[in-house]
């Protein structure tokens, strides 16, 4: 089975960028291959238009990379595309590296927070399983929080290593979130990327529709995307702009508990807006980096209320291993913590 070229634009330390191993894939989770279909180029491949296949293809290479076991997700919930989020992880690593003498920290020294960690609980798994990071999962949403325990019952080495914590006010992100004492080296976030169920129902429809596929019914209890999502994952009022400037907001009342505030922006229009939030919010520094998973352009932005020598002071007191060279994992060569990194000064 010859393998497909490199993926562009994913991160070099992470698991998929020379592509898609599906005989390894098949071995280790036989209920995929049903799924395996053959593209146009003669290789193996995934009909990514269809939510089962997408399920099956995540939770097979959760096994084969991470070491997952039992992975499942209830109808309706998102089932995220693993690589994006492996490469979100891969990319704070070097954001932390870049503070460790390039270095990236890994153990339980680095604690991360999960904001919206999801049924899935994917951050946590990938983050703990790459560089033995320790986690703080929080959601909204009772049922995701349970079959995100239920996933780390059927994995008790990661849930030794992962909290999972109700919010249980809705427009609440950090505030009244942590408790006296908790610290953390990172919070990470994939928010709601939609203003309405109406911006939702139309990108379904647009998909389907250039899928050749019957159209999606509006009001249907589940969108029709091949990754799935729920109210809460999908939209909020004012969609992603509003929901990372209220995260930069409510960062400024727990300034030096977070050393990195991180968060996806997949509207390039946004950023500017979020700029402005991150200056209002006096920031010592802030870092937008980019990210692609083939045509998909993204980036996250990332901001820290702590400056170079607390930083050191934190690094000093908190991270006793050198952790794993940022620009080596697996033979891997990376290019330098931040390097095509804009910084954005505060």
């Amino acid at each position: 089975m010859s393998a497909p070229a490199q993926k562009p634009g994913l991160h070099p330390r992470n698991k998929n960028a020379a592509g898609y191993d599906f005989a390894a894939l098949t071995a280790v989770a036989p209920g995929l291959v049903k799924y395996v279909i053959t593209t146009k180029a003669g290789t193996p491949g995934i009909d990514f238009a269809n939510p089962a296949a997408v399920k099956a293809f995540n939770r097979a290479l959760l096994a084969l990379h991470y070491g997952v076991r039992g992975w499942e997700i209830p109808a309706g919930y998102l089932c995220p595309p693993i690589p994006g989020r492996a490469d979100y992880i891969h990319h704070v690593a070097d954001l932390l590296a870049s503070c460790n003498k390039k270095s990236i920290p890994t153990g339980a020294g680095v604690r991360v927070i999960d904001i919206g960690v999801g049924a899935n609980c994917v951050y946590p798994l990938i983050g703990f399983a790459e560089y033995g990071w320790h986690f703080l999962g929080v959601d909204i949403d009772e049922a995701a929080l349970a079959n995100a325990q239920m996933i780390l019952g059927k994995n008790p080495e990661t849930a030794a290593a992962v909290e999972l914590r109700h919010q249980p006010v809705w427009d609440n992100i950090f505030t009244g979130l942590l408790r006296s004492g908790e610290n953390f080296e990172l919070s990470i976030c994939n928010p709601p990327f939609h203003n309405s169920p109406d911006d939702v129902h139309a990108v379904s429809q647009r998909k389907w529709n250039n899928l050749n596929k019957p159209a999606a019914k509006k009001g249907a209890a589940q969108p029709r995307l091949n990754f799935g999502g729920g109210g809460t994952e999908l939209w909020c009022n004012g969609g992603e702009r509003a929901f990372v400037k209220n995260m930069i907001e409510q960062s400024t009342a727990i300034p030096k508990r977070v050393m990195w505030f991180t968060s996806l922006v997949s509207q390039a229009t946004n950023l500017p807006h979020i700029e402005a939030a991150l200056k209002k919010a006096k920031v010592s520094e802030s870092r937008i980096i980019p990210m692609a998973q083939g045509q998909k352009q993204s980036r996250l932005v990332a901001w820290t209320f702590t400056n170079n020598g607390e930083r050191e002071k934190w690094r000093r007191e908190k991270w006793t291993s050198p952790g794993l060279p940022a620009g080596e994992t697996d033979g891997v060569a990376s290019d330098q913590p931040g390097k095509g990194a804009e910084g954005v000064s505060g």
